[in-house]
């Protein structure tokens, strides 16, 4: 998994999350809590809160389907959050019934389609993919 624990200012006041490595979905749940926080343009609680939540059921998928490794970047536009997590399982994500009884998930997709604005996913030339969500601020 990889999430900066540094990010870059612009002028207009946007910050973006270069890569870097963290080793759960926890650890990448504390760094966008960190770039959340010193966002020049504050995001409300409500989002904060979306934005982790997309990006640790995103990061625990790629991790679970992709052999453990993956990417996190995080950038924020105007009116979102952009969360983009790159892993090397050429499978796109897909909408199941939940699993209510045995405990084996089938919310993940239903749920980060409903909190974005917009969500895809982009197949990488040199295998895998990148799952993008665009979350309103």
């Amino acid at each position: 998994m990889s999430a900066s624990a540094t990010g870059t200012r612009t002028d207009a006041g946007r910050r973006r999350r270069p890569e870097e490595a963290a080793a759960s979905p926890g650890d990448a749940r504390a760094s966008t809590r960190d770039f959340l926080d010193h966002l020049v343009q504050a995001v409300s609680a409500q989002a904060a809160d979306d934005v982790v939540l997309v990006v640790s059921e995103l990061a625990t998928n790629a991790l679970r389907h992709g052999g453990g490794s993956c990417t996190l970047t995080l950038t924020p536009h105007v009116d979102g959050i952009e969360v983009a997590v790159q892993g090397p399982s050429p499978h796109a994500p897909r909408t199941r019934t939940p699993d209510l009884r045995g405990g084996s998930g089938g919310f993940g997709w239903s749920m980060v389609n409903h909190l974005a604005q917009a969500t895809a996913v982009t197949h990488q030339t040199t295998g895998g993919k990148t799952v993008s969500a665009l979350l309103p601020r």
